[in-house]
Parts: structure tokens; C-alpha cells; sequence
């Protein structure tokens, strides 16, 4: 009987925006440690953050070679528009430090805020997210279905995140309403991404990142 060659998991570094985005990684660390190892640094940080660590620390960049993917979990809002020429060049960069093959690094992007990929795991609307006020307004609309949440806080964030199936729904229906809007296509490529960073239309990609987390269990 031919020998069962024990199937490694993947390696996922996440580097996230804020204390939100890795209360949000935390449950998903938990929930699919079955089929991938998640880890993200204890610091928030993102392009730059992630260059230096794969650079400067001994810990990463021995690491490079058995990592599978690296992904970028943060809000899209007009003040980064003149960032993304910057970002990619970091992408690219990192996608070679696993040569073959390269490192996938995927952008789990949310517009304005990450209440609205919150309010996702309740219902479908793409309202506007550009405003100071529009952010608390969805806040308020989170507070709403779960009363003890506030950002950062893994309990009330994991509360949420178990109905990730509906976030996973209504989040693919965000990106496809933009297709009318010109988004290039649906696939997670760098000129959609460009186009998504620089538009700021109202959206979200984490799912993707949840989607090929279910894969796995295949």
C-alpha cells in the first residue's frame, strides 16, 4: 500500500490596519485552524510594516520560503488614493520571496470601515462610506445588532463573524453591482484592485479570503 504523505497547511501571515481587523483575523485563525496556520504580527501595520518584517526580521524572513500567502487587511478611504503605485511595488516584491510558486497576496478590503464588512453578516446595502459621520452611523448600526461590541474586542467581533455565510453572500454581491460602475472584472487581479482602491465605491473583499478557507476543507 502506497505511503500517505501528510498534507501540509498552508502558512497565512495577515497584517492588519487596525485592532478590528485582527479581532476579525483571531476568529478566523480559530475557526479554520483545521485546514491553515494564521498568523499576524501583535503590532498593526500594513505595506510597510510587512516590507520591514520580511526584510529585517530573522523570523519572517526565514519564513519566506514555506509562507503561502500574505494578506492585507484594511479600509479603503480617499486619503490612500495616492498610495496604491507605492503598495504595489511592495506586492510585487513580496510575492517573490517564495519563488516557486510565488507568494499569493491577497488585499481583504472593506470601504471606509470594517462595520460595513460587520453589518455584511446581517444584510446586503452598500450605502455611503466616505464621511466621518456615515462610519458612525454604521457603528451605530453594528452596536445595534450586537449591543456589546466596540472595536477590537474578539468576543463580540466572534459573535458576528460565526454568521460569516451571509457576509460571504451579500459581500459577492457588492462586487458584482459594481461591474455596472466599470469595476474590469471580478476576478482578484491588480487592475481590479487599483480600480477598487482608487474608486472608493462602497464594497468588500474579505470574503475571498473566507472563501479559499473553505476550499481547504475540500
Amino acid at each position: 500500500m502506497p505511503r500517505q504523505i501528510k498534507k501540509t497547511k498552508p502558512l497565512i501571515y495577515v497584517f492588519c490596519e487596525g485592532e478590528s481587523e485582527q479581532a476579525y483575523t483571531d476568529f478566523l485563525k480559530r475557526k479554520f485552524s483545521d485546514v491553515a496556520v494564521i498568523k499576524r504580527p501583535a503590532a498593526t501595520g500594513l505595506f510597510d510594516e510587512a516590507d520591514s518584517r520580511f526584510k529585517k526580521d530573522p523570523k519572517f524572513r526565514n519564513s519566506a520560503e514555506v509562507t503561502d500567502e500574505i494578506w492585507f487587511f484594511f479600509d479603503v478611504e480617499t486619503k490612500d488614493i495616492g498610495n496604491w503605485e507605492k503598495r504595489l511595488k511592495i506586492i510585487k516584491n513580496l510575492r517573490k520571496l517564495r519563488k516557486s510558486p510565488n507568494i499569493r497576496v491577497r488585499l481583504l478590503m472593506t470601504t471606509g470601515c470594517i462595520e460595513y464588512w460587520l453589518m455584511l453578516h446581517y444584510k446586503m446595502f452598500a450605502p455611503p462610506l466616505l464621511s466621518v459621520s456615515d462610519k458612525e452611523k454604521m457603528l451605530a448600526e453594528v452596536k445595534a445588532k450586537e449591543p456589546s461590541y466596540f472595536k477590537g474586542d474578539y468576543e463580540s467581533t466572534a459573535r458576528i463573524a460565526e454568521h460569516y455565510p451571509t457576509a460571504v453572500i451579500n459581500a459577492e454581491k457588492t462586487l458584482h453591482n459594481l461591474l455596472s460602475d466599470g469595476l474590469p472584472g471580478l476576478e482578484d487581479t491588480d487592475k481590479r484592485n487599483q480600480w477598487l482602491c482608487t474608486q472608493c465605491k462602497t464594497f468588500s473583499t474579505v470574503h475571498e479570503a473566507i472563501t479559499y478557507l473553505k476550499m481547504l476543507h475540500k
